[in-house]
């Protein structure tokens, strides 16, 4: 990606860091050739949307958070 004038420079990455974005981006191209699949159907879960799908326990329209 060019630099342009708007954007000032950046650090350069610690190797550590280029090594994970390099993993990041093989399991990235691994999972774009994979085939989705469902999720596997939830026995005696709860009725409706997930609780939790907002990082909060919710029961009754009351979040509660741990």
């Amino acid at each position: 990606m060019p630099n342009d004038a708007s954007q000032p420079p950046r650090k350069p990455l610690s190797p550590a860091a280029q090594r994970a974005l390099a993993e990041a981006e093989v399991r990235r191209a691994a999972a774009a050739q994979a085939p989705a699949q469902p999720a596997p159907k939830e026995f005696q879960g709860p009725k409706g949307p997930e609780p939790t799908r907002y990082g909060d326990w919710e029961n009754k329209g009351i979040a509660s958070d741990f």
